[in-house]
């Protein structure tokens, strides 16, 4: 590969430490609407389920219960660990029985701003996400007239949904309120790309140098990198480093063990075959193994595959529900250098 150009890394941090929208052109294809990464939003709630702290508390007490699944044993909290990244650290994750799952486990942090829920967007609320891994025969083998038969013997219980919802009873449709109250509120931490967001607003000399330099040069080199050559802001764009779309990056397995496919499953159209939910990038140093699959355990992995293009798979015209490979992926010939910077900016969004 050619030299890359030598970087000013002076003149990249002052034009990075414009506002957002002074900064470089992103490079994106087109059709991709540009939505610029930044700090997260402050989490709203919605209209048919308002905030409350008693609210929320019943959630988390929900969340970590395992009285939630049949055997008694597996709780929200079972794959999705705060110690983990609210995930699992697993490949698959265990369910009822010790049976495996199908995915790997999506962390709940910042959850309160996906359109859609799980791998292949199924639930469109975390309301009614909330209550499926406890009807999955897989997951916590419950049905919710039984959690709830369970749950309204519970004094404790009892008095906590009559301090809620200024009734007694516990019902799955509270149940699933309570939970996605709390969930909501699961928001991740700054990481040292929010404080190098941050620091041109802050007055103190001091403190703002201190920010400044939370964001080292080879994150500061990555960020561009991810905005430009990487071309990683086609789909990992706005504050949660996510389109909220559907992509299929090649890893299918159609045909092949491990197959999945993906938002077909929910939609049944033929041109979804292998397309899941674009992942948050934030905390995401935290969340491995990653993809649909948890088959990889290695970001520079997962780099090295974007950096070929993907897995390149062409539609075979004799079969309707072969997948394509997005075209927005194309290969990007990052040099050592850059792919080490990319991995910095990574880190960087990882609290």
């Amino acid at each position: 590969t050619a030299l890359a150009e030598p970087i000013d890394i002076d003149a990249l941090r002052k034009a990075y430490s414009k506002p957002p929208a002074e900064w470089p052109k992103p490079t994106l294809e087109p059709n991709v609407e540009h939505n610029e990464i930044g700090l997260l939003p402050e989490v709203t709630f919605p209209k048919s389920n308002p905030y409350s702290t008693k609210k929320m508390r019943l959630g988390e007490k929900l969340y970590f219960d395992p009285k939630l699944s049949r055997s008694g044993q597996i709780a929200c909290a079972s794959c999705h660990d705060q110690d983990l990244g609210w995930a699992d650290g697993r490949t698959l994750s265990f369910g009822h029985d010790r049976q495996k799952g199908k995915r790997n486990a999506p962390a709940v942090e910042n959850a309160a701003f996906w359109h859609t829920l799980f791998w292949d967007g199924r639930a469109e609320s975390l309301e009614q996400q909330a209550l499926m891994p406890i009807q999955d025969p897989v997951e916590m083998n419950f049905t919710l007239l039984e959690l709830e038969a369970r749950l309204n013997k519970q004094p404790d219980y009892q008095q906590a949904f009559l301090a809620v919802f200024g009734d007694p009873k516990v019902t799955s449709e509270r149940i699933g309120k309570a939970l996605a109250t709390y969930q909501r509120t699961l928001v991740s931490r700054r990481s040292d790309f929010d404080a190098f967001l941050l620091a041109p607003n802050i007055k103190n000399e001091r403190l703002q140098r201190a920010y400044n330099q939370r964001f080292s040069n080879e994150a500061l080199l990555g960020l561009h990198l991810f905005r430009t050559k990487a071309g990683c802001m086609n789909c990992h764009a706005g504050p949660l480093f996510s389109d909220n779309q559907f992509h299929n990056i090649g890893l299918t397995y159609y045909k092949r063990e491990y197959e999945d496919l993906g938002r077909y499953n929910v939609t049944g159209k033929a041109e979804d075959v292998g397309k899941f939910k674009t992942p948050s990038l934030r905390g995401v140093m935290n969340t491995g193994p990653w993809m649909h699959n948890g088959l990889f355990g290695d970001i520079r992995g997962i780099l090295n595959i974007y950096n070929a293009g993907g897995v390149p798979i062409k539609k075979d015209p004799n079969d309707p529900l072969s997948p394509e490979t997005s075209v927005l992926l194309k290969p990007l010939q990052l040099t050592e250098n850059e792919m080490n910077a990319l991995e910095a900016f990574l880190q960087s969004i990882t609290a």
